[in-house]
């Protein structure tokens, strides 16, 4: 029988609480995790930060005491929820280490969405940000092996290509031209809802962790290229946050975001080889349900709405990490050469020579572009670039041509 988190029973809210010693997670160890647990658990980290901030957001706009105090309420147990989750993350692992593992989540989960996803103008949106997300990984990389001689494939366990995307310094595009067109909750898909309220909140988490940890390193060349991409991570949460209905109102934002909860450690409980790991998702799972009982409540009350005619009638089929080479091969060679124009995508060659996109490269990268740099940097002090190229050269030719080390 298919799995509806709208008929199960979760832990009441008030038997949620955990102590300081149950919230001081043991982190898992950065040497011998399966690369696609540790992507779960950044994934986790942005959805459970999303519903906080979402959460602090309604409170903000709402006189109603009561409502206040039942957003505080879940809220506490979202912020519970999220530091047992974020505390599996081990302080061994350096800023650059964990970025890679920021990158293979961003390029992953966004294969996955976009391979799943029904709606084909939000389908071209994810492919055409994965292709970005892909040459962020690959810059980063060279970093990770300049700065401490590591390997960025042991982090990635092989699962992800590592070569050149979308090149960075091609990525800075006009404000103007990172809106996208919305999608209706009335009469779109369920699932398309969900795919956005996703790769948005984990966008927004890789967001703030550039926005915060950016400036840590102490190599100008480092905080060059994290101040760099950080900005396009602001043009990623535009992207994508777009895609989200402006029309729902807060309750039934409220609904979707508890459910999109429920859908994604269900899924993740299913795949979790951690037997540690996987109780905490079934755990959180338990919880998410009474937090999803509770917006429903209140969709019904404020609005007057019932929450099942928007929602799935039964859980989709998995959110899943899994090695999506050929998918992302064949996306970087049909649609790397694209950009945008107001909503749409369109050959970066078609643009008018007097078109926004290019006074606004002519000022960011007027005095040099860190994410080329690093590049330079590699190939003058290892003999070339690294790379990761497991299923042969790139597809597109003029990416080929640089060495390898």
């Amino acid at each position: 029988m298919a799995f509806n988190p709208l008929q199960e029973k979760g832990i009441p809210i008030d038997r949620q609480f955990r102590n300081w010693s149950e919230l001081n997670i043991q982190p898992y160890d950065k040497e011998s995790v399966e690369p696609y647990t540790q992507c779960r658990a950044i994934t986790m980290n942005g959805i459970e930060v999303e519903a906080a901030i979402f959460s602090h957001q309604f409170a903000r706009h709402t006189a109603d005491l009561d409502l206040k105090r039942q957003l505080a309420l879940v809220r506490r147990a979202e912020q519970q929820q999220q530091k047992a989750v974020n505390w599996l993350l081990p302080g061994e692992a350096s800023t650059i280490e964990t970025t890679i593992g920021y990158e293979q989540v961003a390029v992953d989960l966004t294969a996955w969405v976009a391979q799943n996803e029904p709606d084909p103008y939000a389908k071209q949106c994810y492919e055409f940000g994965l292709l970005e997300d892909f040459d962020h990984l690959y810059r980063y990389a060279n970093l990770l092996d300049m700065m401490d001689g590591k390997k960025a494939e042991k982090i990635v366990g092989g699962l992800t290509e590592i070569m050149p995307g979308r090149p960075t310094k091609l990525e800075h595009r006009h404000p103007y031209d990172e809106i996208r067109k919305p999608l209706d909750r009335n009469t779109g898909n369920p699932l398309s809802l969900l795919h956005a309220l996703t790769i948005t909140a984990a966008e927004q988490q890789t967001m703030n962790f550039y926005m915060n940890a950016g400036n840590i390193p102490t190599d100008p060349l480092a905080r060059g290229l994290y101040l760099e991409i950080a900005m396009i991570e602001e043009q990623h949460v535009t992207h994508y946050e777009s895609l989200l209905d402006p029309n729902a109102s807060w309750t039934e934002m409220l609904a979707l975001h508890e459910y999109n909860e429920c859908y994604l450690y269900h899924s993740f409980m299913q795949q979790e080889p951690d037997p540690r790991i996987k109780q905490l998702w079934e755990l959180h799972l338990a919880m998410e349900i009474e937090h999803l009982r509770i917006a429903c409540d209140l969709m019904r009350k404020i609005d007057g709405k019932d929450p099942e005619a928007m929602l799935p009638k039964e859980i989709p089929d998995a959110v899943t990490f899994q090695s999506n080479k050929q998918f992302i091969r064949n996306v970087l060679g049909a649609q790397v050469g694209l950009t945008a124009n107001e909503t749409e995508f369109v050959p970066m060659d078609s643009l008018a020579p007097d078109h926004r996109y290019h006074a606004y490269q002519a000022v960011v990268n007027a005095d040099g572009v860190p994410s080329e740099r690093v590049i330079e940097e590699h190939v003058k002090a290892k003999g070339g670039e690294y790379r990761l190229e497991t299923e042969g050269p790139s597809p597109v030719e003029s990416f080929r041509q640089a060495a390898q080390s």
